[in-house]
């Protein structure tokens, strides 16, 4: 088996997205039938424009609830996070690894040079690229 290097060869490809617009409740669902922690938030153009994690949607559920709110109306713009990384297929895993610890972010949306996302890359993926690698060299 060849050394994972590149993002390329840990990321997900075709991930389980939400679009901004979608109730919350609907990226609840994703999360707990998928057994995620976090979807990537995309625009109406199928670009990333935030993530979602759990904690962001017991937040926004817990506002609703003691704000005499819905959180069936909740929209997943209204829970998001904004501040997001991303990274390119072609970055050295170890590059974006750094990235995750110095930023404390555990996954980052995958982009094309236009912005498309092509995939997702999680702080278990890149876990399991650095131990396939560092077992290709025993």
């Amino acid at each position: 088996m060849s050394k994972p290097t590149s993002i390329r060869e840990c990321m997900r490809r075709n991930p389980i997205t939400i679009s901004k617009d979608a109730p919350l409740v609907q990226a609840v669902e994703r999360l707990v039938e998928f057994k995620l922690t976090g979807l990537t938030v995309i625009d109406e153009n199928g670009k990333p424009c935030g993530k979602l994690t759990e904690l962001d949607c017991i937040k926004a559920v817990l506002n609703a609830i003691y704000n005499d709110g819905n959180p069936d109306a909740t929209p997943v713009a209204m829970a998001m996070e904004h501040d997001f990384d991303t990274c390119r297929p072609e970055e050295s895993i170890v590059e974006v690894a750094q990235r995750m610890i110095d930023t404390r972010q555990r996954r980052n949306a995958v982009v094309d040079d236009q912005g498309r996302l092509v995939g997702q890359v999680s702080s278990s993926n890149i876990l399991w690229a650095l131990l396939e690698h560092s077992r290709a060299n025993v």
